[in-house]
């Protein structure tokens, strides 16, 4: 069975940074345990960056949340703590410059994977655009959200979240 874990955006930026809040930095243990056992079995390991240039403010999504953030070659645009410590030669690292990822989605898609679990930050922005364009990729696979290893500022949004992805048929755990 071909696995894969995906940690979606777990910058500094979201954590202590710019749109940092409270309870993310918990998710960092749990993290660090999922990347060491996709290690440690042979699965394939892909960390996102949300990644923006200089040029924010300007942009479409810069225009709506007006805080700069994630800018590449930045403090906040680097992987958050120890997380950032996991990474090894062999995982995937995707810049992507908006919520979802059309690259990474087609990475999953080429390599086939059986399951695909996700973690990492904004449940309700990131988390879902990605677990949803994965779903699409590999309608017949198992894509899992282990509810422990996300979070959102909003707590509302955040089940809300959780709920849509069960929607699409993900295993929210």
């Amino acid at each position: 069975m071909r696995k894969a874990l995906v940690i979606v955006d777990y910058q500094v930026d979201f954590v202590s940074g710019a749109l940092g809040f409270a309870g993310a930095e918990l998710l960092e243990p749990t993290i660090i345990e999922k990347i060491n056992k996709y290690h440690a079995e042979n699965g394939d390991v892909f960390f996102t960056l949300d990644t923006h240039g200089e040029n924010y403010l300007d942009t479409a999504e810069g225009r709506k949340l007006p805080v700069p953030h994630c800018i590449k070659g930045t403090e906040g645009h680097k992987l958050y703590g120890k997380v950032a410590e996991c990474v090894r030669e062999n995982d995937t690292i995707i810049e992507k410059p908006s919520f979802g990822s059309l690259e990474l989605a087609e990475k999953l898609r080429k390599a086939g994977y059986d399951e695909v679990e996700f973690c990492g930050l904004v449940t309700d922005i990131c988390v879902v655009s990605n677990v949803i364009l994965a779903k699409a990729a590999l309608p017949e696979s198992r894509i899992v959200v282990d509810s422990r290893a996300v979070a959102s500022f909003d707590g509302e949004k955040h089940n809300a979240a959780l709920e849509v992805m069960k929607s699409v048929q993900a295993d929210v755990i």
